[in-house]
C-alpha cells in the first residue's frame, strides 16, 4: 500500500520548493510531485520536508565507541541517530595495527548485520581512517601506529571479500612512501580515497587526485595549512572540484567566518560530517575513541588528557543549523548533508526526494529541528511520540 507524505516546503536536488508530496512503496520513492496532494496524504502542516541526513564521518556516539562495538551498542547507536536527521551513517575506525583494524572492521559489520529490520538509522559499511596516516600531522591519532602504505597493507585489506565489499573509504596520506599506489589501488578496488592528516604539499595534493583521490577528510583540521604561496591541501582541495570537501562544522574546529568562506569557494562540493565520538549525546565525562581516553567538558568539545581536539560531540542537524546561522542557505546546507555525501561514497539512491531513491525522509520544524524520520518508508522517530519508536535514548546538544 502507497504512503504519501506532503509538505509546504521540500528540498528537491538542491532547491526548496513548495508545495510537493512524496509517494512511497516498498520502502522507495514511488513519485514526487510539486504541488497540492492528493486525498488521503499525510500532510505536515509546516516546515520543510527532505531526504535523510547521511554521516560519513562518524566514530560513535551515544557512549559507543565503534572501535569496541557489539549488536546491542551498535542498535543504541542507530535508534539515536534519527532524532538528529540522520538515517544512514558510515562507522569510522581511527588509527590501529592493519590486523586491529580489520578484526575491528568485522565487528562493525558484524553488529551492523544484526540491526533489525526498520530500526533506527542504517550503516553503509565501514571507514579506516588510518592507519597510512602523517605522523607529523596525527591530530590525537597515536603516531606510533601509523604505517607506510606499502603494498602488503593494502593487500591485507582488500583480501577479504567481506571486508572489501564493505570498505567504502579509506583516509591516508598520500606523500608517504607507497602513498600514491596504495590511493590507485584502493580507487581501481571501489573505495573512496581521502586525503586526511597529511602534510601533502599542494603539488601532491593534485597528484594524489590524478591517482584516484577524490575526497579530503576535515578539511583544514590535521593537515598542511593553506598559505599564499604554498596552498597546502585545503588551499588545492577548494580550487580542484575533483575532491569533496568534509567538513566538521560544530565551529570548533573550524571558525565560523572560515566555514562561510568554503561554501563560498566551493559550497557544492561541502560534506557536513560530525567526526562523532562516544561522548556525543552524553553529558560531560571521560569517554573512548579507539581505546583511548577522550573528556568531555561543558565546552562540549571532546579533547585527550593533553588538550587536543579529539573528534566532536557534534549532531548532523546541528551542524546544518550552524552553517545556516553563519549566512549558508537553507537548501545549500541541506545538500551538504544529503545528497553531497550520498554521492561522494556512490550511493545515488540516498541524500534525495525523487522516484526511484530509498525513501528516507526527515520532516524539520521551522528552525531546522527534525519533527519526525523515516528509514526505508517506515516512521523510526516521531518527536510527538516523544523519541525513537522502538527504543528512546537521551541526545544532549553537542557542538556549538
Amino acid at each position: 500500500m502507497d504512503t504519501v507524505v506532503a509538505a509546504p516546503r521540500a528540498l528537491l536536488g538542491r532547491t526548496i520548493t513548495g508545495p510537493a508530496y512524496v509517494r512511497i512503496r516498498a520502502g522507495r520513492i514511488a513519485e514526487v510531485v510539486a504541488g497540492e496532494p492528493p486525498a488521503g496524504a499525510e500532510v505536515l502542516t509546516h516546515g520543510l520536508l527532505t531526504p535523510g541526513l547521511v554521516d560519513i564521518q562518524i566514530n560513535g556516539a551515544v557512549g559507543v565507541d565503534f572501535a569496541e562495538v557489539d549488536s546491542a551498542s551498535m542498535r543504541v547507536v542507530a535508534e539515536a541517530l534519527p532524532q538528529t536527521g540522520v538515517t544512514r551513517f558510515l562507522p569510522t575506525l581511527i588509527t590501529a595495527p592493519v590486523p586491529v583494524a580489520i578484526r575491528q572492521a568485522r565487528a562493525v559489520l558484524a553488529a551492523s548485520a544484526a540491526l533489525p529490520e526498520g530500526v533506527g538509522a542504517r550503516p553503509l559499511g565501514v571507514h579506516f581512517e588510518g592507519p597510512f596516516l602523517s605522523p607529523k600531522r596525527p591530530g590525537v591519532h597515536d603516531p606510533a601506529l601509523m604505517v607506510e602504505p606499502g603494498s602488503a597493507q593494502i593487500d591485507e585489506l582488500l583480501a577479504d571479500d567481506t571486508l572489501r565489499r564493505a570498505l567504502r573509504m579509506v583516509t591516508l596520506a598520500p606523500e608517504q612512501p607507497g602513498g600514491l599506489e596504495a590511493v590507485r589501488r584502493l580507487a581501481e578496488a571501489g573505495v573512496l580515497v581521502a586525503v586526511g592528516h597529511s602534510d601533502a604539499t599542494g603539488e601532491q595534493t593534485r597528484a594524489a587526485a590524478d591517482a584516484g583521490a577524490r575526497m579530503v577528510t576535515h578539511l583544514f583540521n590535521a593537515q598542511r595549512p593553506l598559505g599564499h604561496r604554498e596552498p597546502g591541501v585545503p588551499g588545492v582541495a577548494l580550487v580542484d572540484d575533483r575532491f569533496t570537501l568534509g567538513l566538521i562544522a560544530d565551529l570548533a574546529h573550524v571558525g565560523p567566518d572560515v566555514c562561510r568562506l568554503v561554501f563560498n569557494a566551493a559550497g557544492d562540493r561541502v560534506a557536513l560530517v560530525t567526526d562523532a565520538v562516544a561522548a556525543a549525546g552524553m553529558p560531560p565525562g571521560r569517554y573512548q575513541l579507539g581505546g583511548a581516553d577522550v573528556l568531555l567538558t561543558e565546552d562540549g568539545v571532546p579533547r585527550s588528557p593533553e588538550g587536543t581536539i579529539a573528534g566532536s560531540a557534534l549532531t548532523l542537524d546541528r551542524a546544518v543549523r550552524n552553517i545556516v546561522s553563519v549566512g549558508v542557505n537553507e537548501a545549500d546546507a541541506l545538500a551538504s548533508a544529503t545528497i553531497v555525501p550520498a554521492e561522494a561514497i556512490g550511493e545515488s539512491g540516498l541524500g534525495r526526494l525523487a522516484p526511484g531513491a530509498v525513501a528516507d525522509l526527515v520532516w524539520w520544524d521551522d528552525d531546522l529541528n527534525p519533527l519526525k524520520v523515516w528509514v526505508d518508508g517506515h516512521v523510526v522517530f516521531d518527536a510527538a511520540e516523544g523519541g525513537p519508536v522502538a527504543h528512546a535514548v537521551g541526545y544532549a546538544t553537542a557542538g556549538q
